[in-house]
């Protein structure tokens, strides 16, 4: 069973930075894509970050330049530092995992068959 609980959260203002971590367990980590998404109540959930099992990223052009994604396969946990928040950024943020998976520019490219895992989410609001 794959479990993914995405922490870190909160509150900030216009310009400030957060961590978000998604601690993964029940996870194969070879040839996977993981990623994070973030969703508006009433907009359609978009991807702002994912990178594969031999380190390709890809970023929303939104965040680029601002957000960085890395995983640690020790201790089975994906990041997403996120410096220089902007009250756009205010969204529900959620972290996903697929295996036989792999980046393909912005595309998860992802095996037949292949089950995407989600978290609960974690909510992000900026302040102005």
């Amino acid at each position: 069973q794959v479990q993914l609980v995405e922490s870190g959260g909160g509150s900030v203002q216009d310009g400030g930075s957060l961590r978000l971590s998604c601690a993964v367990s029940g996870y194969f980590y070879d040839k996977h894509c993981m990623g994070w998404f973030r969703q508006v109540l009433g907009s359609e959930r978009e991807g702002v970050a994912a990178i594969d099992s031999v380190g390709r990223t890809t970023y929303a052009d939104s965040v680029k330049g601002r957000f960085t994604i890395s995983q640690d396969k020790g201790k089975n946990t994906l990041d997403l530092q996120m410096n220089g928040l902007k009250p756009e950024d205010t969204a529900m943020y959620y972290c996903a995992a697929s295996s036989a998976c792999r980046l393909y520019g912005h595309i998860w490219l992802r095996g037949p068959g292949t089950t995407t895992y989600w978290g609960q989410g974690t909510q992000v609001t900026v302040s102005s």
